[in-house]
């Protein structure tokens, strides 16, 4: 892996312990100050003047609409199945999800069986409730990290696995998608581009996808004009070719959250967010050869399918409030492209052995004689670890026409060029604040640092995320950020 190359002959730090602990106190948000005790009436002692320490917040904590939820109605598919003859039950099982979703009213869970089934599902408008979702998932839980093996329900082969066209609250877990030839999973708002309620709350939970298309534009999870989305514990391997093709795809998508997942091998993206995308949330992932862009903030899109549409009196962006916290990206030409995008930030990020670049700034959407687009602006990059080999890097940044980068902020983030570190200074197009250049991080090979780390307590405090409090609270391992919190994904 790039991380070995990079950390050669290094010393392993010992990592903190993988307990996701929790270690700060909540606070009213009204007063700023923990919520007060109220006083017990029977009591004859006088009030103490110390109210007890409320709990903390569990840091580690990726919340979805589901949370508590759980089904009061149970529908089988099995390979074997009878679409026909089956009633959904046990020992009756449907043969197609399709069949089983005509039946599926909120609060019910259709359970695949272990095994595979044939792929190439479609499903409109299956419709769930916000307090009784409709469940979609294998009836054991998956280990989406698991290469093969173990009991998982597998839906394998056809153009896509399963495709769910204008949903709402509905959780798709537990479920394994493998040799698709378009799209492993897609979701979308069935071209209804005008509709914000379309398709909305919609979690993925414990998916796997792996090797979809191989020649082109094929990615493992499409997700196209929704709202309100959570991806979870997931993993994506070896989806598209040939430099196109996303982990995840996200044209038009409000209001999400990619967590606590894997990337592996990809060959265009991990993840891109375009079309009008906003206010999206990548933390705590894990992305090891994630292509030409393993986070493409923005991209290019055709103009017919942004969500909500192109407005000909106001300016567009392909992105706008993209944010990226706590990952850990090994390999692939650069690990951010902010292009078009529009107030978009990575923090607290560790970001190891980058083929080309150690960022780009682009703008692929361009103001014509119908639209004004917004270039590539207001970028932030912060608490940022970055370990290269400068003899790798075309260039450190790359800038390209129609930009703003003297937009952009730089603050408290690290640079260490493994192969040379007098050559670890980035050319940035703006001065940076509170840098770190040329001092070894000390890295352990699961991105780990020591309190001996020049990287430990040298990061700066974020403000709370506005869409999601708890990204800006926690590291990569689901420990609590010190104060300061220190620069890269993982605390000391």
């Amino acid at each position: 892996l790039p991380i070995a190359m990079v950390l050669a002959d290094r010393a392993s730090v010992p990592a903190p312990p993988t307990a996701e602990a929790t270690t700060t106190t909540p606070t009213s948000p009204a007063t700023g100050s923990p919520p007060p005790t109220p006083l017990d009436p029977t009591s004859t002692s006088p009030p103490s003047s110390t109210p007890p320490t409320p709990p903390a917040p569990d840091c580690a904590a990726v919340p979805a609409f589901d949370d508590g939820l759980s089904p009061s109605r149970e529908l089988w598919v099995a390979p074997g199945g009878d679409d026909a003859a089956g009633d959904g039950s046990r020992g009756a099982p449907y043969g197609t999800i399709g069949r089983a979703a005509r039946e599926a009213t909120p609060g019910t869970a259709i359970r695949l069986v272990a095994g595979e089934h044939a792929g190439g599902h479609y499903i409109d408008g299956l419709r769930g409730r916000a307090e009784a979702p409709i469940w979609i998932g294998g009836e054991t839980p998956l280990d989406p990290l698991a290469e093969a093996g173990g009991s998982a329900s597998v839906l394998v082969g056809s153009g896509e696995g399963l495709h769910l066209s204008r949903a709402s609250h509905v959780v798709v877990h537990d479920l394994a998608v493998r040799g698709s030839a378009d799209n492993g999973i897609n979701a979308d708002d069935g071209g209804d581009v005008s509709d914000p309620t379309a398709a909305h709350h919609l979690v993925f939970r414990r998916v796997k996808v792996e090797d979809v298309g191989g020649d082109g534009n094929q990615d493992c999870l499409k997700l196209s004009g929704l709202s309100d989305i959570v991806v979870d514990r997931s993993a994506f391997r070896r989806c598209g070719g040939g430099g196109s093709g996303s982990g995840i795809d996200m044209v038009g998508v409000h209001r999400a959250v990619v967590a606590r997942s894997v990337f592996e091998s990809m060959s265009g993206n991990a993840v891109q967010t375009k079309g009008g995308s906003a206010d999206v949330v990548l933390r705590r992932n894990t992305i090891r050869a994630g292509g030409t862009r393993a986070f493409n903030l923005g991209g290019s899109t055709g103009y017919a399918y942004f969500r909500p549409p192109l407005d000909p009196d106001a300016p567009n962006a392909e992105a706008r409030r993209i944010r990226a916290y706590a990952n850990i990206i090994e390999g692939g030409d650069t690990p951010f492209a902010f292009v078009g995008c529009v107030d978009c930030l990575v923090a607290n990020n560790t970001v190891i052995d980058p083929g080309i670049w150690l960022m780009r700034i682009l703008q692929e959407s361009r103001s014509g004689d119908i639209y004004e687009f917004e270039p590539a602006h207001g970028g932030r990059v912060i608490n940022t670890l970055f370990v290269f080999r400068r003899e790798r890097l075309r260039t450190y940044l790359n800038i390209g026409p129609d930009t703003a980068p003297d937009t952009f902020a730089f603050s408290h983030n690290l640079w260490f060029a493994a192969d040379d570190p007098s050559r670890s200074a980035p050319e940035l197009p703006v001065a940076e604040t509170g840098g770190v250049v040329g001092l070894d991080p000390l890295i352990g090979p699961d991105g780990s640092i020591g309190p001996e780390s020049p990287a430990a307590g040298a990061g700066i405090a974020l403000a709370a995320d506005v869409f999601d409090p708890m990204a800006t609270l926690s590291d990569h391992a689901g420990a609590c950020l010190a104060e300061p919190p220190s620069i890269g994904a993982r605390e000391g």
